[in-house]
């Protein structure tokens, strides 16, 4: 898998086709999120993670998923209303009427890092339990109120937390990090820097 993605990467260096982009980005989501599965090692019979479904989430995972990344999502969004951009002119993500393109765009960043990380960490640690969700006769997979709560207490709780960041080389908190990448994008645009440099966390 991981010659896989570097492959990817190569190929994104050479491109400039937005759609190519695109096609590119969606091989490699497939491909991260194909051994998604293997990353869940506890209470594997109640969370299992077959693919990324939404709108509405099939499953237990998914619906987490979709959860946790509503809440980075409104995070970014406030960054980037916060330096003076509009957060619906995306890049990458086509514009469409009421979707917040440049904060999809600029989310991505966070969805390893953060977003998946918690909902892994909430599964594995048992913070979340099958019995905080619920199937509707639709098929769409809902969470209690009680598992929402939990949800949105260890999402704070990790903004909370210090890490140090590669291209500032300082000590901040995760919760400062979407108004950070955001004013570094603004900078970018405005040409105070050679090039953004995206939040990357090895």
């Amino acid at each position: 898998m991981s010659a896989r993605m570097t492959h990817y990467l190569e190929r994104l260096g050479n491109e400039t086709d937005l759609d190519a982009l695109r096609g590119i980005e969606g091989d490699a989501a497939r491909m991260y999120f194909s051994v998604f599965n293997e990353l869940i090692t506890a209470q594997k019979e109640d969370f299992v993670f077959e693919e990324r479904n939404r709108r509405p989430p099939l499953d237990n995972v998914n619906a987490l998923l979709s959860f946790v990344y509503t809440l980075t999502m409104h995070d970014v969004r406030s960054a980037l209303e916060s330096v003076g951009l509009d957060p619906a002119v995306g890049f990458l993500h086509r514009d469409r009427p009421g979707r917040p393109g440049l904060a999809l765009d600029l989310m991505e960043e966070f969805r390893p890092f953060l977003a998946d990380r918690l909902v892994l960490s909430l599964i594995n640690l048992k913070k979340v339990r099958k019995s905080g969700f619920k199937k509707t006769d639709s098929g769409a997979v809902l969470m209690s109120d009680e598992t929402r709560k939990e949800v949105l207490i260890a999402y704070q709780g990790r903004k909370q937390e210090e890490i140090m960041h590669p291209f500032l080389g300082e000590k901040v908190h995760v919760g400062m990090l979407f108004f950070i990448q955001a004013l570094l994008f603004s900078r970018s645009l405005r040409g105070e820097l050679d090039a953004y440099p995206p939040f990357i966390w090895k």
